[in-house]
């Protein structure tokens, strides 16, 4: 099951690719949170709001209230509260279920109950962009996703430019046991360089995360390297628009 989960994963990065141009006049940065943990409004909310920048958060309606690695997850006040605050909301499925383990109609009936939970919470909200719950895709989920949304982000690094997929747009996490191994410096200074789109993804928002999540001080300062780098910085969406220039 492993390799052909892996043979699956590679499949969908090389085939069926729809390529956009990334060129947006100057360096883009995005920053959002997947499955949305409380902490992600909670701790993030003031370091966002510190910096008056918007994120998105890509929710999972099934994971509302409940627990995910043992963190508690979003509660509807706190969704209905960064909506108001002028974040994105994205999707991310409704039962958080890789797209390996659904076929056509149950990731379509996954989608549907995502979009009419939302729209249900944030007065008839439609959700544009979507988040890939594990990083996972297939071939014929990138179709679906194409035909529902503006694009689908994926979990690999990397900044976007030039031509990229628009099912599986490219980002990196903002992960306690990932963050070691980046340059975020370099990583800003290629994206101004080469007038990319830098996307970023976080979870939990704690002194003590998870191992996939970040302390409030690695938003801080992923949010002072953007700035100094002189990139844009926007919601998936909005920056969605800039980058195809």
């Amino acid at each position: 099951m492993k390799q052909i989960d892996q043979m699956r994963r590679r499949a969908a990065r090389y085939l069926d690719v729809e390529a956009v141009q990334i060129a947006p006049a100057r360096g883009v940065f995005s920053l959002s949170f997947d499955d949305i943990p409380a902490s992600a409004w909670t701790e993030a909310g003031p370091v966002l709001a510190e910096h008056g920048v918007a994120a998105t958060y890509y929710v999972c309606g099934g994971l509302c209230g409940g627990v995910n690695m043992d963190r508690d997850q979003f509660r509807v006040e706190h969704l209905q509260a960064l909506h108001a605050a002028g974040h994105e909301v994205g999707c991310h499925t409704f039962g958080h279920t890789s797209a390996l383990r659904m076929d056509r109609e149950a990731l379509r009936l996954s989608l549907d109950a995502n979009a009419a939970w939302v729209a249900e919470r944030l007065d008839g909200y439609r959700m544009t962009t979507f988040a890939w719950p594990f990083g996972d895709a297939t071939v014929g989920a990138k179709r679906m996703v194409r035909e529902r949304f503006a694009l689908g982000r994926g979990v690999r690094d990397g900044v976007n430019a030039g031509r990229e997929d628009r099912a599986l747009i490219k980002s990196v996490g903002l992960e306690s046991r990932r963050l070691p191994g980046y340059d975020l410096e370099g990583l800003m200074a290629e994206t101004a360089e080469r007038r990319g789109w830098l996307t970023a993804y976080g979870h939990d928002v704690s002194d003590r995360p998870t191992d996939y999540g970040c302390t409030p001080d690695d938003l801080d300062r992923v949010l002072r390297l953007a700035r100094a780098a002189g990139l844009e910085i926007q919601p998936v969406a909005a920056a969605w628009t800039v980058a195809r220039g």
